[in-house]
C-alpha cells in the first residue's frame, strides 16, 4: 500500500507537481461536472502547478488518461486525489493498481496516492451545513 502521508508533502525545487482528481464517474454528464468545477476552482491556487479530472468507470478522461495529460504537461510529481468519500475496494484496490500501472508507464514520475475524502474533520461540518440547508417543514 502507498504511504499516504507523501501527499502532504510539497513539490520540491525543479519539480513540476500535478494533481489528478478522480471521481467514480457517472453516465450523468452534471454528475461529473462537479469535478470538472471543482478543478477549475483549484487551478486558481498557485500550490498547484497542474490540475487535471478522471474518471474510474462510466466517463471520460479515464485515469491512465488523466496522468498521461500530467506527464504531458510537464509533471515530475502527481497526486492521484480520490474524490470519494469511503475506502472500498475503488480506493484500496483499483486505484492503487492505476498508480502502480502509471508508475511502471513513466518511470522518471513519482505517482502518489492521496488519502479519500474519507471522514475528514471538516465533514462533520459540510454534512451539518447540508442539513441546515433544507427548509424546515410546515
Amino acid at each position: 500500500m502507498t504511504d499516504l502521508s507523501a501527499c502532504a508533502q510539497s513539490s520540491g525545487p525543479g519539480e513540476r507537481g500535478a494533481v489528478l482528481l478522480i471521481a467514480h464517474g457517472s453516465r450523468r454528464p452534471e454528475a461529473n461536472a462537479d469535478l470538472v468545477r471543482l478543478a477549475g476552482l483549484l487551478a486558481n491556487d498557485p500550490e498547484f502547478d497542474i490540475i487535471e479530472t478522471s474518471y474510474l468507470e462510466l466517463a471520460t478522461p479515464d485515469i491512465p488518461t488523466g496522468g498521461r495529460r500530467c506527464v504531458a504537461r510537464g509533471a515530475t510529481t502527481v497526486r492521484m486525489l480520490p474524490y470519494f468519500l469511503s475506502a472500498g475496494a475503488h480506493v484500496v484496490e483499483d486505484l492503487e493498481a492505476h498508480r502502480t500501472e502509471l508508475s511502471a508507464e513513466f518511470p522518471q514520475v513519482r505517482f502518489e496516492l492521496c488519502p479519500h475524502l474519507g471522514l475528514h474533520p471538516l465533514m462533520v461540518e459540510i454534512v451539518r451545513q447540508r442539513l441546515r440547508e433544507i427548509a424546515p417543514a410546515n
